[in-house]
């Protein structure tokens, strides 16, 4: 019976309209898509069955203290609620807020798994909600045989629910039928119900292990974002590119082998030093240690080499003729190999 202008929705239309709403969101083919029309009915089912839970919630129709037995054959289908809330939540598709929804979903799912299993509906707990990641510390193998040890267990678990599915889809194909038409009486009414209780049990940990993976994925993702955003801290300075030089060994030598170059400058190594102190002094870094001075022994003997040189005249010659040569010679020249 429908209710009247201004009359509050019972609890069954409620509940009637949110489970209809998410049967034909599931069977459109852009339920994925985020079409409007696919989310305006996301919403409506959302709110009904939002409306369900707390209309639940306020008559107390289910208690701990209580057995499945006790529970009016009319009322078993109210246990569906929170699984079905949570099927809706996951058909919200807001990119910004999909952490928020599968945390909801999640929690609706949990529930529902819950309540069943304190009713012997189900003997397994909900599966624990992933922990956050270990930040190195603890041995690499105990977790990869925990992991081990998950994997053969969901595998399994998988197996088993696989079978239930199809058994429980064949004996609701035959009882939806008698219960449509009026036909059933209350046990195949309550059968009925129960077997849907069951088939959600199943649903509600295949979706439950999605969403874990989706979260691992989505939290994978934001630490990836973070690890390749750039520095929040002061730029660093950009050096000048060096420019090319000769580096001789002293200024008497720059002198003698110019470069022959244009623009091309010679530059002697205690020279190039200072100038590296000077930059590095810039930037805020230790500069370069400047190479050790010649012992007084070495000193004196490069200067009676010196004085030998400039006392031989044939020495001397051979110095000039060498300087005419580069005046008229710049450096490279001869080298034909590499010209284009």
């Amino acid at each position: 019976m429908a209710e009247g202008p201004g009359e509050a929705p019972r609890l069954p239309e409620l509940l009637e309209t949110g489970w209809r709403l998410l049967e034909e969101v599931e069977a459109d083919t852009e339920s994925s898509s985020g079409a409007p029309s696919v989310q305006a009915k996301v919403r409506r089912g959302l709110g009904a069955l939002q409306q369900a839970a707390d209309m639940v919630a306020q008559l107390e129709l289910f208690s701990e203290n209580e057995e499945l037995e006790e529970i009016a054959s009319a009322d078993l289908r109210f246990l569906l609620v929170p699984a079905l809330l949570g099927a809706m939540t996951l058909r919200q598709v807001e990119p910004s807020r999909r952490r928020q929804h599968l945390e909801s979903a999640r929690q609706h799912f949990c529930r529902f798994l819950e309540q069943c299993r304190a009713y012997g509906l189900g003997s397994a707990p909900p599966p624990p909600a992933p922990g956050p990641e270990d930040g190195g510390t603890g041995s690499a193998a105990p977790a990869a045989q925990r992991g081990l040890l998950a994997m053969a267990s969901s595998r399994q678990a998988k197996i088993e629910r696989y079978k239930q599915k199809k058994e429980l889809e064949n004996r609701l194909a035959s009882l939806k039928t008698f219960v449509e038409n009026g036909q059933a009486d209350e046990d195949q009414v309550r059968e009925l119900y129960l077997l849907h209780a069951r088939k959600w049990i199943n649903i509600s940990f295949e979706e439950i292990e999605s969403i874990d993976q989706e979260m691992a994925i989505l939290r994978s993702r934001d630490t990836l974002k973070q690890s390749s955003a750039p520095p929040h801290g002061p730029s660093r300075q950009v050096r000048a590119p060096l420019k090319p030089f000769i580096l001789t060994r002293d200024a008497a030598q720059a002198k003698v082998f110019g470069a022959g170059y244009p623009g091309l400058p010679t530059m002697t190594v205690n020279d190039w030093y200072d100038q590296k102190r000077r930059e590095e002094a810039t930037f805020g870094q230790g500069a370069p240690q400047r190479p050790p001075d010649t012992n007084d022994e070495e000193l004196q003997k490069e200067e009676q080499e010196k004085k030998e040189e400039r006392d031989d005249e044939e020495t001397l010659q051979k110095a000039r003729n060498w300087d005419d040569w580069k005046d008229t010679h710049p450096r490279g020249y001869g080298n034909r190999q590499n010209m284009g």
